[in-house]
């Protein structure tokens, strides 16, 4: 049931107490009192801490206990007082305790052996999955994620569809964990695994976006509306206060925390001219911004401590749920099949009923009319009880039509039961009907979103193949857009504003690219990244775009080149010319396995930077052209290829101060040269000779 005994007989104390959903609020001081005397003698507030946890909508994603009064913030502030506040049951841990009084789950003594309390709780919902869970005892930690009790119930049918489900398939369903504070979580490749090994960690990103200024008379805003799950925001809030006088992060000139009962709001004033990206990059690096989620799903299974994958999750789950359904339906069917012999035995009555009255009024006392019955009419202790406590109403032509409607009820649920405890199977549809139930009851919509991981093919299976064109600036601002937003002119045209940028920048490169086409952005530090085109978010003509900064996970560097590629192939290669000088060739299946957090395209000496990447087929004659206007033509040929990171060759040797700007592929008869002033030039390329 996903609960520690705290927990449990907490849950169990105000069930047993009448402190549901449908009641009235009472005083937690007489829920914490009641649970501590029945049920868990080991303190008021270790029970009144755990009650108001699982009233707090911020810690659990299904909260267990609705709360009236102060129970806490997530900036850490306390709880009230017990005897402020006031409790019941939410109606979702009611579905956990549901059919408790069915003979469903094992009782044992409490402490003192006066009353009995549950091993576990029936739980009709799959509760620790849904919550979650974290704790250390006897030298064992375990910490589980909560998820989204829609997709857990849809992961619990495919299981029982198929108990060999893979856990590609099941990640599909359940596609990571939900926190009920929201959050981005970075890729699934930690997902996949927890779900097959039972450890590992997730990334989660808070939300934030920036707010660009109007007119140029402020600085930019960064507004942080979801955190990381766990993390407090106050304390948040006074690191980054004490990291900008420190000067660790330079540019924020305010914090505001505008956050009320309606969600988290927390403003970043930026400094007029710093670049926002890089300061919302920091915040990610540096702060909890971005968090790790460590997870052990360690659990006790019938009373041994177990790591369990998702498969064991939910197959215990699912046994777990056959036995008490089992237990529940042999329980009825004894009850209906009791309930039905007394009918007989007063339906008997009803039909011989001047019988049934003169063998009473001739029986001088209660225990001769009861023998007499058994003996007379052919019936046992319980109906003839049920005979004599019937009332004269009964002999009412309805009251016998109900009796005979509540018989016939009766046989059908009998045969219902009957057949349901003929085969697992039927269990099984039975527990696939009640996940349903309980998943349209309580569930609803996911509040983590999941950012596209590299590669992600079901993420792509949902997406059009389609031609889009990408432009970037110099600032390293990037937005695709649909062909159709340009419409064709003719000569003389006045064209269309294809892109509004910020002052001082300028669009760098724009190309047509397909839309599951990789990215290979590669940087001024030599590194490179991997993007996916369907994941730069579309934007309109006149928009600016969005911060590469913000899709990739940059460490203070700029993107120089990008390139598309829909498939790596041996037969094609990467070619990189760095400011100093060096070439090196790779070939392009080097960067067929892409990572999140990017990785060393190229090995750099010191002081040096990437300058350009061109793609060739290994048989390109080359041009390379540094910033004082020297050329230097050469056939690929002379460039060894070499695996990924390495340092390369000396492509061209260079004067004092000067630098290389760009390699150009011989594909054309000229170069085409443009100075940085507007000065340009075309030269034929037989003009150079090969070195």
């Amino acid at each position: 049931d996903g609960l520690k005994p705290v927990h449990r007989r907490s849950l169990y104390g105000m069930w047993d107490m009448g402190n549901t959903s449908d009641k009235p609020t009472k005083k937690s001081a007489r829920v914490v009192g009641d649970v501590m005397g029945k049920y868990h003698p080991h303190g008021d507030s270790s029970i009144y801490d755990t009650i108001v946890k699982m009233a707090q909508p911020f810690s659990y994603r299904h909260m267990l206990v609705q709360g009236q009064g102060n129970f806490g913030s997530i900036d850490g502030d306390s709880a009230a007082a017990s005897r402020y506040t006031e409790v019941r049951l939410f109606p979702y841990a009611e579905a956990l305790l549901e059919d408790l009084d069915k003979e469903t789950v094992d009782f044992v003594p409490n402490y003192d052996e006066s009353l009995k309390e549950p091993t576990v709780l029936p739980a009709k919902i799959p509760n620790l999955l849904v919550n979650g869970t974290d704790g250390i005892a006897v030298g064992m930690a375990t910490k589980m994620p909560p998820h989204n009790l829609r997709e857990v119930c849809a992961a619990v049918s495919a299981y029982l569809d198929n108990p060999e489900v893979s856990v590609e398939d099941l990640l599909r369903i359940m596609p990571g964990p939900d926190f009920p504070t929201g959050g981005i979580m970075m890729g699934v490749d930690g997902v996949k695994n927890i779900y097959a090994t039972g450890q590992g960690r997730v990334i989660v990103r808070g939300v934030a976006e920036i707010e660009e200024s109007e007119g140029g008379n402020r600085g930019d805003r960064i507004i942080v509306t979801e955190l990381p799950y766990q993390v407090n925001k106050a304390q948040w809030i006074s690191g980054i206060a004490d990291m900008v006088k420190e000067k660790r992060i330079d540019g924020i000139t305010d914090i505001r925390d505008e956050s009320d009962k309606e969600g988290i709001r927390v403003v970043f004033e930026l400094r007029k001219g710093t670049m926002a990206p890089v300061i919302l990059n920091n915040l990610y690096k540096n702060t909890a911004l971005e968090s790790s989620f460590w997870t052990s799903n360690l659990a006790i299974v019938d009373g041994q401590p177990k790591i369990l994958n998702l498969h064991g999750l939910l197959g215990h789950f699912v046994q777990h749920r056959i036995e008490v359904i089992r237990r529940r339906s042999e329980f009825d069917l004894r009850k209906a099949q009791e309930r039905l012999h007394l009918l007989d035995g007063l339906l008997l009555a009803l039909a011989r009923i001047d019988e049934v009255i003169a063998a009473i009024r001739g029986s001088d006392t209660v225990d001769n009319a009861r023998l007499t019955l058994i003996s007379r009419f052919g019936l046992d202790e319980l109906q003839a009880n049920a005979i004599l406590q019937m009332q004269l109403r009964r002999l009412a032509a309805l009251e016998q039509q109900k009796i005979n409607d509540e018989k016939a009820g009766l046989v059908t649920e009998i045969n219902r039961l009957t057949t349901l405890l003929s085969s697992e199977s039927n269990i099984k549809d039975e527990i696939r009907r009640e996940t349903a139930e309980v998943s349209a009851k309580f569930g609803d919509a996911r509040r983590t979103q999941i950012a596209n991981a590299v590669g992600d093919i079901s993420t792509e299976d949902l997406i059009e193949d389609k031609t889009v064109l990408v432009s970037i600036t110099t600032a390293n601002y990037i937005k695709r857009m649909d062909l159709d937003t340009y419409r064709k002119q003719r000569r003389g045209g006045r064209g269309v504003t294809g892109m509004t940028t910020k002052e001082e920048d300028f669009v760098d490169s724009v190309f047509v690219a397909g839309i599951k086409d990789f990215l290979l952005c590669f940087t001024n530090l030599g590194r490179v990244y991997w993007l996916k085109v369907y994941e730069i978010p579309e934007s309109s003509r006149v928009a600016k775009g969005k911060p590469i900064v913000n899709l990739l996970n940059l460490k203070d560097e700029i993107v120089t080149t990008v390139i598309p590629i829909r498939e790596f192939r041996e037969d094609r290669f990467l070619l990189f010319a760095t400011k100093l000088g060096q070439v090196i060739k790779v070939p392009q299946t080097e960067f067929a396995n892409p990572r999140s957090v990017g990785t060393n395209a190229i090995r750099l000496r010191e002081g040096d930077q990437l300058v350009d990447v061109i793609s060739t087929t290994g048989s390109n004659e080359l041009v390379l052209t540094s910033r004082f206007g020297q050329s230097l033509r050469f056939h690929e040929d002379t460039v060894r290829t070499v695996n990924r990171g390495a340092l390369g060759v000396r492509g061209m040797n260079l004067r004092k101060d000067d630098t290389v700007v760009a390699v150009t592929l011989l594909e054309k008869d000229h170069l085409l040269t443009i100075s940085d002033v507007g000065l340009g030039k075309r030269t034929e390329f037989d003009e150079f000779r090969g070195h």
